[in-house]
């Protein structure tokens, strides 16, 4: 089962379930179990892992159900001919809902659909999109969006930022902007970097990647902050870049800003081999 949902990441520690601590993870396994009279416990595996505070209008996961239990969580027509999979599909993302509105109100699910033995909703994943709101200094402050969106003091040139942005575009190793996993590497496919003027007078990044290290995102928002406010040049940014060190010239942004916003998978028939292709280990670039 694929499950399509969003939350906001305020008030969560993150996605992954840990002890003593609300998560993402934890509640929706938690509602789930209750929904599905789960006698063993209820395992997710996400497409996009969050961290503290960072927010989700495209995060899609996946668990495994029996028979059973899909019958529990279907609508009395889910078996009649012409059953429509999409509507299906979200009556059963109601049935969560209201499971979840009890302790964890900031958790939507849109819809939780029946999908191949193939499809990982890490692992099968194309490419990810994230969205980072902020204002620099100067620029009008809004409190109705205030909880998604990060404040920088110094005044930002928009130009100079996309045009830093452009500069890191492509398959690069990140490891000046991330810290890798052990025994992987940091190369990445950058294929989106854009800056907006959102209508309520914020600046937002697109940023789309195959897949994104640990704070990526927000260190590479952070960098181009730093040229956006004058505190490094965008010949630097390259360097620091090209360096691949860890480096104290810019900071990693503040989680609140960020927002997982969409992940893309290929058509039914290569859920397999793009499974496959992910998991297998990257090569250092020259």
């Amino acid at each position: 089962m694929r499950l399509d949902l969003a939350y906001d990441g305020t008030d969560f520690s993150g996605w992954a379930t840990q002890p003593g601590l609300r998560t993402v993870q934890g509640e929706l396994e938690a509602a789930l179990a209750v929904l599905l009279r789960a006698t063993e416990p209820v395992r997710l595996t996400v497409g996009g892992r969050t961290d503290a505070g960072v927010h989700a209008r495209g995060q899609v996961a996946h668990l495994d159900v029996t028979a059973g239990q899909l019958a529990k969580w279907s609508s009395r027509r889910a078996g009649n001919a012409g059953s429509d999979a999409t509507a299906e599909a979200r009556i059963r993302a109601r049935k969560v809902n209201g499971v979840l509105k009890r302790s964890a109100p900031d958790i939507v699910v849109h819809a939780a659909s029946e999908v191949p033995a193939e499809f990982d909703a890490r692992f099968s994943a194309l490419r990810r999109r994230y969205e980072y709101r902020l204002r620099g200094g100067g620029m009008r402050r809004d409190p109705l969006t205030a909880r998604f969106t990060a404040e920088v003091p110094s005044a930002l040139d928009l130009g100079a930022m996309q045009r830093a942005s452009d500069e890191l575009l492509g398959l690069n190793d990140f490891t000046s902007f991330c810290k890798a996993r052990e025994g992987a590497t940091a190369v990445r496919d950058l294929r989106c970097f854009e800056w907006r003027e959102t209508e309520d007078g914020a600046y937002a990044a697109r940023i789309e990647a195959d897949a994104f290290c640990h704070s990526m995102v927000r260190a590479l928002v952070g960098a181009v902050v730093a040229v956006g406010s004058g505190r490094i040049g965008e010949a630097e940014l390259s360097a620091l870049r090209d360096a691949r060190e860890r480096t104290s010239r810019f900071t990693v942004m503040p989680a609140h800003g960020l927002s997982l916003e969409e992940i893309a998978y290929p058509p039914e028939d290569q859920l397999a081999a793009r499974a496959e292709r992910t998991r297998a280990r990257r090569d250092p670039l020259a």
